[in-house]
């Protein structure tokens, strides 16, 4: 328990929660489905898919976290990737961006 407290504190340190980004997710494809997919790349910690609370269906993108970088660089080592017929968009996240205030002008 007190080891995987580490881990996330820190991820947080270094502003990089997951390690990509995948966007033109099918409606059919579900969180499992895409933590199985991208098995054979290497250990899944994670697969966030975010769903709207008024349609009731994902929000096509998902964010997967890895185990090692490695996993990420096999992941990157294939043209595309496909589920279902569709053809998966991929970013690798670089970290999360802090929203700086705006100073206001007088």
């Amino acid at each position: 328990m007190a080891a995987a407290g580490a881990v996330r504190t820190a991820s947080r340190r270094s502003g990089k929660l997951f390690d990509i980004f995948v966007a033109e997710v099918p409606w059919t494809v579900s969180s499992k489905e895409l933590k199985e997919y991208f098995s054979q790349f290497g250990s899944v910690q994670r697969c966030q898919l975010p769903f709207d609370r008024d349609t009731g269906f994902h929000k096509r993108y998902c964010w997967i976290k890895f185990s090692t970088p490695e996993d990420v660089r096999n992941v990157f080592q294939k043209d595309s990737h496909i589920l279902e017929g569709a053809k998966l968009s991929l970013r690798q996240q670089r970290g999360r961006r802090r929203i700086q205030p705006k100073k206001e002008s007088k």
